[in-house]
C-alpha cells in the first residue's frame, strides 16, 4: 500500500493491521465520534461517515469495479469506480483520491465534489448495514488502470446502456443506485447530455 500522510498515521511501524475506526456522524454529517469499522457494520449500523467516486473516461463511459472475492462485505458485487471511509480526520476529497489511487493504480485527471447523500442499506448476503453519510465525487481517469487484486476483482468502463444491460444481470452493490442517482447532476454536467446519463 503507498505511504501517504494520512496511511502513516493508521499503520503501525510493525507493518501490522491497527483497528481502522470510521468517523460517527449525526444527520447533518457534523462528527460526533469514532468507531471499529465492523462494529459500526453491525445492525442496526451506526451512522458513518463515507465517499463514492464516480470517474468517466474521454468518452462519458463510467468506470464499474467488481469487488474482491476477498473482500468481507459485499464480495465480488460490482459497484461505482472506487467508495470506502475516511480516516478520522481526513477531508472525503483526500480519502477520494487516495482510495482509488491505492484501490486502482491511478489518479484522477478531474476530481470534484457531487453532493452528499445519507442511505441505509442491509446487505442479506453478509447480514452487514450500510448506514452512510457519503461524499459524492465525479471526475475523469485517463491514465491506464492498475488494479490491486486485494481489492479489485475486475474493471470495465460502461455507457448507461451498458450499465442497463449489466445491471440487470449481474450483482450489484446495494448502495449503488442510490449513489449514482444522487451523483446524477454533476455527472451530467462533466460528461455533457450527449453521454446520456
Amino acid at each position: 500500500m503507498p505511504t501517504t500522510p494520512a496511511t502513516t498515521t493508521h499503520t503501525p511501524s510493525n507493518g501490522a493491521a491497527n483497528a481502522i475506526l470510521l468517523e460517527l456522524v449525526d444527520e447533518h454529517g457534523v462528527t460526533i465520534g469514532t468507531a471499529e469499522k465492523l462494529a459500526a457494520h453491525q445492525p442496526p449500523g451506526q451512522l458513518h461517515r463515507a465517499f463514492s467516486v464516480f470517474l468517466f473516461d474521454e468518452q462519458g463511459r463510467l468506470l464499474l469495479q467488481q469487488r474482491a472475492l476477498g473482500k468481507y462485505h459485499s464480495p465480488g458485487v460490482w459497484s461505482n469506480t472506487c467508495c470506502g471511509h475516511p480516516y478520522p480526520g481526513e477531508a472525503p476529497f483526500a480519502a477520494a483520491a487516495r482510495r482509488t489511487y491505492e484501490e486502482l493504480g491511478v489518479s484522477p485527471s478531474l476530481l470534484a465534489e457531487a453532493g452528499t447523500v445519507r442511505y441505509n442499506h442491509p446487505d442479506p448476503d453478509s447480514g452487514l448495514v450500510e448506514q452512510e453519510y457519503n461524499h459524492l465525487f465525479v471526475g475523469m481517469v485517463q491514465s491506464t488502470l492498475a488494479p490491486d487484486p486485494e481489492e479489485v476483482g475486475a474493471t470495465a468502463f460502461v455507457t448507461p446502456d451498458e450499465l442497463a444491460e449489466r445491471h440487470a444481470k449481474d450483482a450489484f452493490s446495494s448502495w449503488f443506485m442510490t449513489v449514482l442517482d444522487a451523483a446524477r447532476p454533476a455527472v451530467r454536467e462533466l460528461t455533457g447530455l450527449a453521454a446520456g446519463w
